[in-house]
């Protein structure tokens, strides 16, 4: 499975960005995609999963109603719309797959992208 993410930049604070994740070499069973990110010296943070054949989608609390995310089954490609950007969404942004929801976030053999880079300007 490899996975690439990308459209990551520089963007002002209130403003948009959308990230992509093209996932090849994925079977049926890696039904879970999500983002995280991971901020200078922080912690990787979970942002949100999506579920390749229900469409099921689970966000977290510091994204909800700011970011969106979305599946395009026949392109094999997972987006992330992040909408009223602020300076703490900074981050390298990181798409994995996984089995399930449960995997994903416990990061148990996760699969991962190489990062995509957010910089939100004040």
């Amino acid at each position: 499975v490899q996975l690439q993410a990308s459209g990551g930049g520089l963007v002002q604070a209130g403003g948009s960005l959308r990230l992509s994740c093209t996932a090849s070499g994925i079977t049926s069973r890696h039904d879970v995609m999500g983002w995280f990110r991971q901020a200078p010296g922080k912690e990787r943070e979970f942002i949100a999963t999506i579920s390749w054949s229900s469409g099921s989608t689970y966000y977290a609390d510091s994204v909800k109603g700011r970011f969106t995310i979305s599946r395009d089954n026949a392109e094999n490609t997972v987006y992330l719309q992040m909408n009223s950007l602020k300076p703490e969404d900074t981050a390298v942004y990181y798409c994995a797959a996984n089995l399930q929801v449960s995997y994903l976030l416990n990061n148990l053999n996760n699969y991962w992208g190489q990062g995509t880079l957010v910089t939100v300007s004040s």
